[in-house]
């Protein structure tokens, strides 16, 4: 079923009234940028040789398993494959991923001239954001440039036994980055707009941003406006209190302990649990505009002309890459450029990709053990994935410094064996 805009419409008349009503002086102006016009080279017929070598070598010291789907046009079958016993059902916690969901929602809030995308976010939440950083706009938290300081106090390793169950209020998080920006005496912010830097906070005052114009809880609006109209059955955000994850899943573990049921405090910013097969559905729904209309699906894919800050280590090639849709652009060594998200959680690194024609589209959820990166991983996947000539290179390292997508007969074995399907 196709899920129409036509509701996002009906709602514009409507949608000003309560902007004027709860915004104060944030009077709606939704304004939009070029997309880039950036596209990858055609990638042809999808060889799967280098991605079953890739599986084959797991589990290893650096990722215990893997689940894995590539899909292309409309004719193609999906190919999916899986390494270290993982299912290709499996669920599994899509951390940063789930920033496109949250910045979908506002862009089709700004659609309905319920936010204004140039407006300061502290017209909606006075109380949350200090004066200090008044000139923040909606649009500066979408893209990353707003200058909101990093996050702070949120639950990790030095809270001893059992963190990953530990929890903190969306509200708290965003309080806390605050409280310890002013502790350190970071002084005056930068200047919003000026440098991209990835920056969870941004997402947290987003999804409370959401919660503020709506009335109604995040899960409730992600379930209304995504969840439910594309049929993502095995997509949800739990409960605060929820630790538990569906089954069929991977065990996830740090160290030697098992992570599998943790605290979904990431909430907007990262909170959100699925499947390959559903962030296939959403990233496809995205990308063919059956989620936004034209002015903001050009907002989605624009990434702003401002220097990267040179911690902000997501964006690889060292350039801005962050859109106002909550997707990275990067170009590999091959020359494919590519759009979509990475995301990690303890237990689970994950991420879905496309070209911007969806030709060549792939999701993957890694669950590595945490003794070294696993990045080299990642962009295994990624050149296995977007490689145009890769029948010609087998055996070869993949570039980026990543693991061999060919793996040795030594390393197959009863424990160590790979599964694939092919599924329309």
């Amino acid at each position: 079923m196709r899920h129409r805009l036509v509701p996002l419409r009906r709602l514009v008349v409507a949608g000003v009234a309560l902007a004027l009503m709860t915004a104060g002086v944030c009077v709606p102006t939704v304004t939009a940028s070029a997309a880039s016009s950036q596209r990858g080279p055609a990638t042809g017929t999808f060889d799967p040789a280098p991605m079953r070598g890739l599986l084959s070598r797991l589990p290893d010291p650096v990722v215990a398993g893997a689940v894995i789907r590539v899909a292309g046009g409309d004719q193609a079958p999906s190919w999916s494959g899986t390494a270290g016993g993982v299912s290709r059902g499996a669920h599994f916690r899509i951390g940063s991923v789930t920033k496109i969901f949250t910045s979908t929602i506002v862009l089709q809030l700004a659609a309905e001239r319920r936010i204004a995308l140039e407006a300061p976010v502290r017209c909606y939440l006075p109380a949350l954001i200090p004066a200090s950083y008044g000139n923040v706009t909606v649009h500066e938290l979408l893209d990353h440039t707003s200058g909101l300081p990093a996050p702070a106090g949120v639950p990790g390793p030095a809270d001893g036994p059992g963190w990953w169950r530990e929890s903190v209020s969306p509200r708290d998080v965003v309080r806390k980055a605050f409280a310890a920006a002013a502790s350190k005496g970071a002084g005056q912010p930068p200047k919003p707009g000026s440098v991209q830097q990835y920056n969870g906070v941004n997402t947290f005052v987003l999804g409370l941003l959401v919660e503020r114009v709506t009335g109604h809880t995040f899960t409730n609006e992600l379930t209304r406006r995504i969840i439910g109209p594309l049929g993502l059955h095995h997509t949800s955000l739990p409960r605060p209190d929820d630790m538990s994850i569906p089954t069929p899943h991977a065990r996830g573990y740090v160290g030697v302990d098992e992570v599998s049921e943790q605290s979904p405090w990431a909430w907007a910013e990262g909170g959100i649990i699925s499947t390959t097969a559903d962030l296939d559905r959403f990233m496809t729904a995205l990308f063919r505009g059956r989620l936004l209309p034209p002015a903001q699906q050009k907002l989605a894919f624009t990434v702003p002309d401002v220097p990267s800050a040179p911690t902000n280590t997501n964006c690889i090639n060292k350039v801005s890459c962050l859109s106002a849709g909550g997707l990275m652009r990067i170009t590999l060594d091959n020359g494919a450029t590519v759009w979509g998200k990475t995301g990690s959680l303890p237990g689970w690194t994950n991420g879905l990709f496309t070209t911007r024609d969806l030709k060549r589209r792939v999701v993957y959820s890694l669950n590595p053990t945490g003794t070294a990166s696993e990045r080299p991983y990642v962009l295994a996947v990624l050149n296995a994935t977007f490689e145009p000539s890769v029948q010609g290179r087998r055996g070869a390292a993949p570039s980026g410094g990543a693991p061999s997508t060919e793996g040795s007969a030594a390393l197959r074995s009863p424990t160590n064996r790979l599964e694939e399907s092919h599924s329309r």
